[in-house]
């Protein structure tokens, strides 16, 4: 985070959570997946979460509370991860459509944890993410 950003809109974490959104929406209107409606809902509520919390936690423009909300999106990863467990092993999905769509969400984590250490550098050096703040 050399450079400052002013909208939670420009964070690579936030624009591959939304990819992995999208993708996440398709998948689950599909076949039996669009027909097992608790994990159709859990798995979609996960995916929106890791991006919420993203746009939510920069927004408040503090690094202590971006990175807690940074903590939280990359648990929401992790779950949705374990839920593609339960899609795959249910036959909701491929294993070709698993390994694309865990790939993916460990990609979010990745850099999730990137985003997540560079805060904390922040957070150690007492700056404010959010310039408009």
């Amino acid at each position: 985070m050399g450079a400052k950003i002013g909208r939670f809109e420009d964070f690579i974490a936030w624009q591959k959570a939304r990819n992995l959104t999208a993708e996440i929406y398709v998948v689950t209107d599909r076949g039996s997946f669009a027909r097992d409606f608790a994990l159709k809902h859990q798995i979609r509520r996960a995916s929106i979460s890791i991006m919420s919390n993203i746009a939510e936690g920069f927004e408040r423009g503090r690094p202590s509370e971006f990175h807690q909300f940074l903590c939280v999106a990359k648990a929401s990863c992790a779950e949705l991860r374990s839920q593609l467990y339960v899609a795959l092993d249910a036959k909701h999905i491929s294993t070709l459509q698993f390994t694309m769509l865990d790939d993916k969400a460990q990609e979010v984590g990745r850099v999730l944890g990137g985003l997540r250490i560079s805060v904390q550098n922040r957070r150690n050096a007492g700056k404010l993410i959010n310039p408009k703040s």
